[in-house]
């Protein structure tokens, strides 16, 4: 029996999942897809099952994630589940339809937040000045 190890990332949020063969269950952190946490997350982790619903019937995918909020680790399980479909159907043109789609069903997103200046509160704020 076959199963395949990926990992989709989403700032802090990382997500590991694993695709074997079944029957088309999809369980994240030991709970259904269809009771999984807020209804806008569920409806982005199911969009790479809706785009291979023949596909996602055959496998089950368990997913662990930790870290980040909750959208990010929405974000990073999709990416998880989208590269498993991939790498278990060793599938190019499935592949292509997903980054088709959206880039970061295949890449995860790179993007982190600016460090905090030693001018302010933050990254791009800068203590006021009243002198001018």
């Amino acid at each position: 029996m076959e199963c395949v190890n990926t990992s989709g990332k989403r700032k802090t949020a990382i997500a590991r999942a694993v695709v074997k063969e079944g029957t088309g269950k999809v369980i994240v952190n030991k709970v259904p897809i269809d009771i999984y946490g807020p209804e806008l997350a569920r409806l982005k982790i199911k969009e790479p099952l809706g785009l291979a619903p023949e596909m996602a019937a055959k496998v089950d995918i368990s997913v662990t994630v930790n870290g980040g909020g909750v959208m990010g680790q929405a974000t990073a399980v999709r990416t998880a589940i989208a590269r498993g479909l991939v790498d278990y159907y060793k599938d190019e043109e499935l592949e292509a339809m997903f980054r088709a789609y959206d880039r970061t069903l295949i890449i995860n997103d790179d993007r982190r937040k600016l460090p905090k200046n030693p001018l302010g509160h933050g990254a791009r704020a800068k203590k006021q000045k009243s002198y001018r």
